[in-house]
Formats: C-alpha cells, structure tokens, sequence
C-alpha cells in the first residue's frame, strides 16, 4: 500500500459516515496512478461535494503530491 493511498483514504474517512465502507485502491498504467474510491452509494456525494468542489481539491492535492514526486496521479470515485 503506498503512502499516497493511505493519504486519500485517510481523508475520504474523515468525509463520510460509514467508514468501514471506504476502499481505496491504486492501479499503476504507466506513467500514471489510478486511485479509486469506492464508499456507500449513499455518501457519494459527500465525497464529491458541491458543484464537485470537494474531489476537485483533493484531486489538487494529488497533483501537487505528483508535482513533487514526479508521478501523476488520477482521482476517480466509482459508484456501484
């Protein structure tokens, strides 16, 4: 499990109420990390937030984590 990873699903955590739900999983295509989100389908919004403000910042956060690290990073929330 990367430190990245743990980072996200740290924060998704602290977003939603049923955190047992939250899964987190990285998938490397390359040059690029595929993180995906998975929580209940009823707080899918919670992870998105308003006019999708909430992913965008973390998708922020990741970009400047990747900035950093030289790795780029997307963010998807996957709904069942």
């Amino acid at each position: 499990m990367s430190e990245v990873r743990d980072q996200v699903d740290l924060l998704v955590r602290a977003l939603v109420d049923e955190e047992d739900e939250v899964e987190v999983s990285e998938e490397d295509l390359g040059g690029t990390r595929l993180l995906q989100v998975r929580v209940a389908p009823d707080e899918v919004g919670k992870v998105i937030g308003r006019q999708g403000r909430t992913i965008r910042s973390l998708r922020n956060l990741l970009e400047v984590r990747g900035t950093e690290s030289g790795v780029y990073y997307e963010l998807e929330v996957v709904e069942d």
